[in-house]
C-alpha cells in the first residue's frame, strides 16, 4: 500500500515538473513577452543601477551649459537650467517603478480581498459591488486626479490615489474568477470534508485565481507609470523640481520649439516602458490563458 501511494506521488511529482516545464518553454518562445521581458528589465536596471553608474546631482543648476544639445557630454542635452536631462530621467525610473511597485502591491492585496470575499459570500456582494461600482463610475485617471488634488501634492498621495483609482478593477477580475471556481468539484468536495471557508477560499480557490491577476496586475503597472506622468505634467504628482518624467515634460513645453530634446527623451523612457510592460502582460495572458486565444 505505501509503495503504491509513492509510486503515486512520484507520478504526479512528474506531471508537475513536466507542466512546468512546458510552461516554460512556451514563455521562453514567446517573442512578445520575451520582448516586453527584457525592455522592463533595461528600465528597472536604468533605475536601479543608472544612479550609481552614472554620478552627478539631476537638481544641479548651471546656467553656462543651458539649452545644450544631446552631445558625448550631455547624452540627452539640457533643460533651461542647464540640468541634465539624462541624469533627470535615470531618477525619474526609479520614481517611476517605485510608484507602479507600490500601486501594484496595494490593489493586488485590496483587489484581492475585495474580491474574493464579493465572489465568495454572495449576501457580502452587493455591498462591496456598489462601492467598486460608484468608483468605477469615473474614469480611471479622472477619478487619480481629483484625489490626489484634495489630497496634495507628493509620492505618497499619488500612490494612494493611483491605488483608489485601480482598486476596483482588480476587485472585479478576481470576484469573476472566484465566481467561478466557487461551485468547482474540488470546492465541493472539500467542503463535504468539513473543511472551513477561510480554508476553501484561501486554499483551493485564490491559488487557482492567481493567473488572471497577474495578468491583470502588469497592465495596471503599466497603467499606474503613464497616470503617474500625466499627474507631475498637470501639477497633482510629485511637486518640482522632483526629477520625474511627467515633471521633466512639463517644464520642457515651453520650449519644445528651441530644445525638443527636453520633451522627446522622457517621452521616449514613459513610452517604451509602457510598451513593455503592454507586451509582457499581452505574453502571460496568451501562456496562462491560452483559452483566450480561441475566443
Amino acid at each position: 500500500m505505501t509503495d503504491a501511494a509513492t509510486t503515486i506521488g512520484d507520478a504526479h511529482a512528474a506531471a508537475d515538473h513536466r507542466s512546468a516545464w512546458r510552461s516554460m518553454r512556451r514563455l521562453l518562445s514567446h517573442k512578445g513577452l520575451m520582448i516586453g521581458a527584457v525592455v522592463i528589465a533595461l528600465v528597472a536596471l536604468l533605475a536601479l543601477a543608472g544612479p550609481l553608474l552614472f554620478t552627478g546631482d539631476p537638481l544641479k543648476l548651471s546656467y553656462r551649459t543651458r539649452f545644450r544639445p544631446p552631445s558625448s557630454e550631455f547624452w540627452f542635452g539640457t533643460d533651461h537650467y542647464g540640468r541634465d536631462i539624462f541624469l533627470r530621467i535615470t531618477h525619474g525610473a526609479h520614481l517611476s517603478l517605485l510608484i507602479g511597485v507600490m500601486v501594484v502591491l496595494i490593489t493586488g492585496v485590496g483587489g484581492t480581498l475585495i474580491g474574493a470575499v464579493s465572489g465568495y459570500f454572495q449576501r457580502l456582494d452587493a455591498y462591496f459591488m456598489r462601492v467598486m461600482d460608484a468608483l468605477m463610475a469615473f474614469p480611471s485617471l479622472m477619478l487619480a486626479i481629483g484625489i490626489a488634488a484634495a489630497l496634495g501634492s507628493g509620492v505618497v498621495n499619488v500612490v494612494i490615489a493611483l491605488s483608489i483609482a485601480y482598486l476596483p478593477r482588480t476587485a472585479r477580475v478576481v470576484r469573476a474568477s472566484v465566481m467561478s471556481l466557487r461551485h468547482s468539484e474540488y470546492v465541493e468536495a472539500a467542503r463535504v470534508l468539513g473543511a472551513s471557508h477561510g480554508r476553501i477560499l484561501f486554499r483551493h480557490i485564490l491559488p487557482n485565481s492567481m493567473a488572471p491577476l497577474i495578468i491583470d496586475l502588469t497592465f495596471i503597472f503599466a497603467y499606474a507609470v503613464l497616470a503617474d506622468a500625466a499627474l507631475s505634467f498637470l501639477g497633482v504628482g510629485p511637486p518640482p523640481p522632483t526629477p520625474s518624467w511627467g515633471n521633466i515634460i512639463a517644464e520642457g513645453r515651453d520650449y519644445v520649439v528651441d530644445a525638443p530634446w527636453i520633451t522627446i527623451f522622457p517621452g521616449l523612457a514613459i513610452s517604451l516602458t509602457v510598451l513593455g510592460l503592454n507586451l509582457f502582460g499581452d505574453g502571460l495572458r496568451d501562456v496562462l490563458d491560452p483559452r483566450l486565444n480561441t475566443m
